[in-house]
């Protein structure tokens, strides 16, 4: 229960960073390069056993986490796009939204229980994520149709299945830094690349500020992607319990952080949703 409980924690702290990043003007595709970078570093530097760089693509999850790694890069680009072309608060109900899609296939590929609580504790759950996240405001919002919701959406529950499966059938528990540490220095190539055309096509100099928020980002980032394996790792913990538990965690502490830090107003819908997201989570950790 505590990797959970640091797993929310933390994926909370990296809203707040961004939230800051904008703040202070950061060059996120930058910043999240430098991170990849520190998160990567870290994961080799606490690797409980040796290794050797020659062995990675010899081990049985590195197919994986090369897809993994180029996934989290596209699916970060995907959810900037959403959030310029349908608004933030598309883009963020999309990308929590996505949780049914684990949940799905945790019952379904590992025989996970279903129980009426448990449905209704996920349905209640879903339901808190949109009302928490939806705002009534539309200023600013363009017109768009539904492909990057839906990419978002689909890519996300993606990469918590995927995390879930290769933990389940590859990474030992002496594995998990170096895997993360794997997954960070293949997502750190691909962005790498991306950040070098761009530059290409418009120099800009790096900014050291960029770099100090890359490293600021890259700590909590490497922890969320640990405690969150470390948590799918707990038995006992069903996968589809943990993931609704953890997003709709998420939801409600960025919430609560929201209102508090940074002053935010929230209207009706979303208070409804902060009390159904702690019924929901009640009702599935009972289940």
């Amino acid at each position: 229960m505590i990797y959970l409980f640091l797993s929310i924690i933390i994926s909370t702290g990296l809203f707040v960073i961004f939230k800051y990043f904008g703040i202070y003007k950061i060059d996120v595709l930058k910043a999240i390069f430098i991170n990849y970078i520190v998160a990567f570093i870290l994961g080799f530097s606490l690797s409980e056993k040796q290794f050797s760089i020659l062995e990675i693509p010899e081990q049985s999850w590195f197919k994986g986490a090369l897809f993994l790694g180029a996934l989290f890069v596209s699916i970060f680009f995907v959810m900037a796009l959403t959030a310029q072309r349908n608004g933030v608060s598309v883009a963020s109900v999309a990308g929590k939204m996505s949780v049914v899609i684990p949940v799905f296939f945790g019952v379904f590929l590992y025989d996970e229980t279903v129980t009426t609580l448990k449905i209704v504790g996920i349905l209640i759950a879903l339901v808190a994520v949109y009302l928490s996240s939806v705002k009534d405001s539309t200023k600013g919002v363009k017109k768009a149709g539904l492909l990057f919701p839906i990419l978002l959406f689909l890519g996300s529950g993606t990469i918590d299945t995927l995390l879930k499966y290769l933990e389940t059938n590859f990474v030992q528990r002496e594995d998990v830094s170096l895997f993360s540490g794997s997954l960070f220095a293949i997502a750190a190539c691909f962005s790498g690349i991306i950040l070098l055309v761009k530059s290409i096509k418009q120099k800009k100099q790096f900014g050291i500020q960029n770099c100090i928020a890359g490293f600021i980002l890259g700590v909590p980032n490497y922890f969320s992607i640990i405690f969150l394996i470390k948590a799918l790792q707990t038995e006992g913990f069903e996968s589809s319990t943990l993931f609704t538990i953890n997003n709709v965690g998420i939801v409600l502490v960025s919430t609560l952080v929201g209102i508090l830090l940074f002053k935010e107003k929230f209207s009706l819908k979303n208070k409804i949703g902060v009390v159904l997201s702690v019924l929901g989570i009640l009702l599935v950790a009972i289940a």
